[in-house]
């Protein structure tokens, strides 16, 4: 996901996707516990994303505050 379309997405949008992308990487961590893994980059790829979903939470609650 592009860090453009998730400042597109209000707070309550952003926290909506930060629960999904937990959720999937807590299923991406169990399939590679149990060696059914397809894609392993996909788990860097989400953790990435919840960085950036974290990143553009704190950013928009700090311009609210000011």
């Amino acid at each position: 996901m592009k860090a453009n379309e998730i400042r597109e997405l209000s707070v309550a949008e952003l926290n909506e996707k930060l629960v999904e992308l937990n959720k999937e990487l807590f299923n991406l961590r169990f399939q590679h516990a149990v060696n059914q893994l397809d894609n392993p980059l996909r788990m860097k790829a989400v953790k990435k994303d919840i960085a950036r979903v974290n990143t553009i939470i704190r950013e928009k609650e700090s311009a609210d505050q000011k």
